[in-house]
């Protein structure tokens, strides 16, 4: 490992930047580097242009990965080696909004019925039971499973926050079957590896299969389970406050997009059309 990469994964962790976040960062700084034949610290504003230059014109590169490669880059420059030249010589794109994709409940229930693996039914259903990122899932420890105040520690909340999310009476019996047959004693979803948590990646697979043997065509990632219990909590009633709490994000502006996802949980929100004569709209009785 060279001294730069150390000094800058040392500066991640300092920073309290998720292990993930600090593996993409030092894999898209390792990429640049590859790209002109010469070390980060020798390269200037300059050949930063014209990467995003080939990522753009060239690569065909996508707006998120472009983003995410920007923020690699402002990190090294600007927090790892403290260059004196402008941030703005590292372009951040404007990022796409894009809704979330968000499965119905009848799609979740196809979903979870068709997870074969008890250690992976218990995984998913407490993502969607409790909303969490597939990060927090991973990390959660077999105590933080408050059956007193049916509560889950979350410990690995995005920023280093710490937060409790619920706990499902469903949800319940399913974590209480899955701990007595597999005997977590650390990790409450342990990893192949010894003394490891089972990785994003894991959850993924196992999220992409039950997906593919329930016939569903969207895309359904971990992160759709989160949206989709954001969405229903929302369907049913619940506040834009107290989603945001149990979602454990920063600002409301992030938890509002799920309005757009579900308009009819809005009150009192129906179509103009409906409010017409039936006979203007040729609609049958």
């Amino acid at each position: 490992m060279t001294p730069l990469r150390q000094r800058m994964i040392e500066e991640m962790r300092i920073r309290n930047l998720a292990p993930g976040t600090q593996e993409i960062y030092v894999a898209a700084v390792a990429q640049f580097a590859r790209h002109f034949g010469q070390s980060p610290d020798q390269l200037g504003p300059e050949h930063v242009r014209e990467y995003f230059r080939f990522l753009t014109d060239e690569a065909n590169v996508g707006n998120g990965r472009r983003i995410t490669v920007a923020c690699a880059l402002r990190f090294l420059y600007f927090k790892t080696l403290k260059v004196d030249w402008s941030i703005e010589h590292v372009p951040l794109a404007k990022r796409e909004k894009k809704l979330p994709v968000v499965l119905s409940r009848a799609e979740v229930e196809r979903f979870l019925g068709a997870v074969i693996s008890l250690k992976h039914r218990a995984m998913l259903m407490t993502i969607y039971a409790a909303g969490l990122r597939v990060s927090e899932l991973t990390h959660l420890h077999v105590q933080d499973i408050d059956r007193a105040r049916m509560v889950i520690h979350v410990r690995r909340g995005k920023g280093a926050k710490a937060r409790y999310g619920l706990l499902s009476p469903r949800l319940l019996p399913v974590l209480e079957a899955y701990i007595e047959a597999a005997r977590p004693t650390y990790w409450l979803f342990p990893g192949a590896k010894t003394g490891q948590p089972i990785t994003n990646n894991g959850v993924h697979k196992a999220c992409v299969r039950a997906a593919k043997r329930a016939g569903i065509e969207k895309r359904v990632t971990p992160h759709t389970l989160r949206h989709s219990f954001a969405t229903h909590l929302l369907e049913a009633g619940s506040d834009l406050r107290s989603i945001q709490l149990l979602l454990g994000h920063q600002s409301i502006r992030t938890t509002a997009v799920y309005l757009h996802v579900a308009p009819a949980a809005q009150p009192g929100l129906i179509s103009p059309l409906d409010m017409l004569d039936s006979s203007a709209t040729g609609a049958t009785q």
